[in-house]
This record gives C-alpha cells, sequence and structure tokens, in this order.
C-alpha cells in the first residue's frame, strides 16, 4: 500500500511539474514518395501556340517568355521535357512544360510563339503534332511499359 501512495505522488509531481527546457530535436522535411509516370509516353493532336498576349505568370509560378522554347499541357508534370513533332511538316522540337493548358476542348497542347515558328506553323495557328515524353523531372519515376515474363527471368537466374 506504501508503495502504491509513493507511486501515486510520483505520478502527481510529474504530471504537474513545468514544461521541459530541452529544445525539440532539429526538423526535418520528410521525402515525399515518387509519383509513377509512363515511360516515352507518346500522344497525338492538335497544338496551337500563344504569345505575347498572355503574358503574366504561367500555371508553375514563372513568367511567360514567348521566346522560349515552352509549352502548356493538361497533365504532364511541370519541367518534363518533351519531342514535339509537326506531322505536315516533320519539324521536331525539344520542349519544356511549364503550364497548364490549352483551354479549348479537342487541343492537346499550347507552345510558345518561338517553338511554333520553329515547328513552322506559326501563320497557320495550328497544326497536329505529335508529343514523346522524353524527361521527367526530379521526383517522378518511369513505370516500365511492359514487364518481362517470370519465366524468362527465371532462365536468366541460371
Amino acid at each position: 500500500m506504501k508503495n502504491l501512495v509513493i507511486g501515486c505522488a510520483v505520478a502527481a509531481l510529474v504530471a504537474l511539474s513545468a514544461r521541459s527546457e530541452a529544445r525539440a530535436p532539429a526538423a526535418y522535411q520528410a521525402a515525399q514518395a515518387a509519383r509513377w509516370v509512363s515511360l516515352n509516353s507518346t500522344e497525338v493532336g492538335e497544338a496551337t501556340w500563344y504569345g505575347a498576349e498572355s503574358a503574366g505568370k504561367t500555371a508553375s509560378g514563372e513568367a511567360y517568355d514567348f521566346n522560349k522554347l515552352t509549352a502548356a499541357h493538361r497533365t504532364l508534370p511541370f519541367n518534363s521535357k518533351i519531342r514535339v513533332t509537326n506531322l505536315r511538316n516533320g519539324r521536331a522540337v525539344t520542349l519544356r512544360v511549364n503550364d497548364r493548358g490549352p483551354n479549348v476542348a479537342g487541343r492537346l497542347l499550347d507552345v510558345s510563339k518561338k517553338a511554333a515558328q520553329l515547328l513552322g506553323f506559326d501563320k497557320a495557328g495550328r497544326a497536329p503534332v505529335r508529343v514523346l515524353v522524353l524527361h521527367y523531372p526530379k521526383g517522378y519515376v518511369a513505370r516500365p511499359i511492359a514487364l518481362l515474363p517470370a519465366t524468362y527471368c527465371a532462365e536468366l537466374s541460371r
């Protein structure tokens, strides 16, 4: 009984004591889980371009510069590198995704004025294009398109 009374007294003292002066351990930012994306995914659709009238900030937060080789895509991660090929004339250029769009149904991509000039559709305003993802930004992991059959892997391990 004496031990029970002493135990309760110690517990009460601890509960009523002042906060510790000790500093909290250093804070760190936990790493985010990598996001899976398709490796070398290809899309075909219509591209348009936007120029100086679209001045301001892009969805990624950087200032829009129509003289840079950039593009707007609805779903690709910012800073993805894409290879855009004009299907009418075969011209191709590598662009960086830094904006969201296009905001018109049926269109796949908006490119900067400079990109449209290099692709050869700045006068027409739009063109059919093929978009191939070349590189995803840090934090994205490419998922293999097809896995090898288990029997093939077993043969390799012999």
